[in-house]
């Protein structure tokens, strides 16, 4: 970076013990393609090989986490973790379209049967951005067919997998792909046609109903949910009210409407989605930043102040807003909340410390104030490809070299481990760390 104004630190470090209710679930989440390595029959491997892409390295072997999950789980445990959010690879587990790969299905068994024996609940994501290289020949998520396919494709699952999975996210980030995708050129498919992003998005929302109803059918216990990118949209002005409320519905607030109701009315035509409203069991937030909304600024999004405590990805730090993310989720959805994602990439593994426990002030402060949160999954588990970034943004608690793949605890790790342990955050530990 030009500038490390993201050693800057200008929040407020918890300064009572903060404790958490028995049974919070405490852990870290990571993405089949971002960890796993080798994921070449799918779209984003083939992003990346595309020079139109904006990708500035290919994935690789990533972590090669597909054959060291053993490894990775017992050293997640040996942190005091009691849950890990891991992905499932559609384009490993159905390769072409109807043909399903029981040796992957039965690799997936072994990643769950290893989970479990290590004391981590599954949180298992069916989709995690990246979709087989047939179905992105078909159109992908603006196809006729998609809501089908995905359908067919977490039957499978449900059916072969279902009774080691107690925690299912659907799809992750939906309108992330919605609109950097298909609107937008970032990620594939780059189609850049803001005509897709409508059916893209009932799209989505008919696939996250097709997974709950497939799962619901074959195991009626398991706990499904969708996982939601959740900024803080702030407008900088009243007559930038407006334009924030257009962003807000179209980024999170339609599928919010969509789990409390089963319906679309601001994108494109009014559809109902039959079974959605009521049906999931939880709510995903996924929350990195705030987004400040300026109807003056190009694509009306103002920069960051220039005195901010930021980022390796330039996303301001604010914790503060952490909380009314969490409210919201909760109150539009009437759902209970899990954080899926939240954490930060950094070089500076000090600011990761204050980080975690700046956010886990929020967290406590929304649980104080009503507010049903039952767990924190920490981003990420390693150091792993960042998409577009490829492996210069740096979330992980644990250091991954690159040419051998040892991995290597960072201290906050330890860190986090301690509070997963002792299910508080204590403001004496908190100082030993920094």
């Amino acid at each position: 970076m030009a500038e490390d104004r993201h050693r800057v630190y200008v929040t407020d470090l918890p300064t009572e013990r903060i404790e958490f209710p028995d049974g919070f679930v405490w852990g870290t989440a990571a993405c089949a393609h971002q960890v796993e390595g080798g994921n070449w029959n799918n779209d984003w491997w083939a992003w990346e090989h595309d020079p139109r892409s904006p990708c500035t390295e290919v994935s690789g072997d990533c972590c090669d986490h597909y054959h060291r999950y053993e490894e990775d789980f017992a050293l997640l445990a040996s942190f005091g973790h009691n849950a890990h959010r891991f992905g499932i690879e559609w384009a490993r587990i159905e390769p072409e379209p109807g043909e399903f790969s029981n040796a992957a299905l039965d690799h997936y068994a072994r990643v769950l049967d290893s989970l479990h024996a290590n004391g981590l609940t599954p949180f298992a994501t069916l989709h995690h951005f990246s979709s087989p290289r047939w179905l992105a020949a078909q159109g992908g998520w603006a196809s006729d067919d998609v809501v089908d396919h995905f359908r067919r494709y977490a039957d499978v699952v449900s059916r072969r997998l279902g009774d080691r999975i107690p925690f299912v996210c659907t799809i992750n980030e939906p309108h992330i792909v919605a609109i950097i995708g298909y609107q937008g050129t970032a990620f594939p498919p780059g189609a850049g046609d803001k005509t897709l992003y409508p059916k893209v998005t009932h799209n989505f929302i008919g696939a996250h109903a097709a997974a709950l109803d497939a799962f619901k059918q074959h195991q009626p216990d398991a706990q499904v949910g969708l996982v939601l990118a959740t900024s803080h949209y702030e407008p900088v002005d009243e007559t930038s009210q407006e334009v924030r409320d257009r962003i807000h519905y179209r980024t999170v607030g339609v599928y919010h409407q969509a789990l409390r109701d089963g319906m679309i009315r601001g994108v494109g035509d009014e559809v109902e989605i039959p079974g959605l409203a009521g049906a999931s069991d939880f709510v995903g937030v996924n929350y990195y930043s705030r987004t400040r909304i300026d109807v003056s600024a190009p694509a009306n999004t103002a920069d960051v102040p220039a005195d901010a405590e930021i980022t390796q990805m330039g996303y301001e730090v604010v914790p503060d807003c952490f909380v009314p993310v969490l409210h919201e989720a909760a109150g539009a959805t009437g759902l209970p909340v899990y954080v899926t994602e939240n954490g930060i990439g950094t070089d500076d593994d000090k600011q990761r410390v204050r980080y975690i426990a700046t956010h886990l002030a929020a967290v406590r402060q929304a649980m104080d104030e009503g507010t049903d949160v039952r767990g924190y999954l920490y981003w990420s588990s390693m150091d792993n490809f960042e998409w577009a970034f490829g492996y210069a943004r740096t979330f992980g608690l644990i250091a991954v070299d690159r040419e051998t793949f040892v991995r290597t605890p960072k201290p906050s790790a330890h860190y986090f481990g301690e509070i997963a342990k002792t299910n508080a955050v204590d403001p004496q530990t908190t100082a030993s760390y920094l």
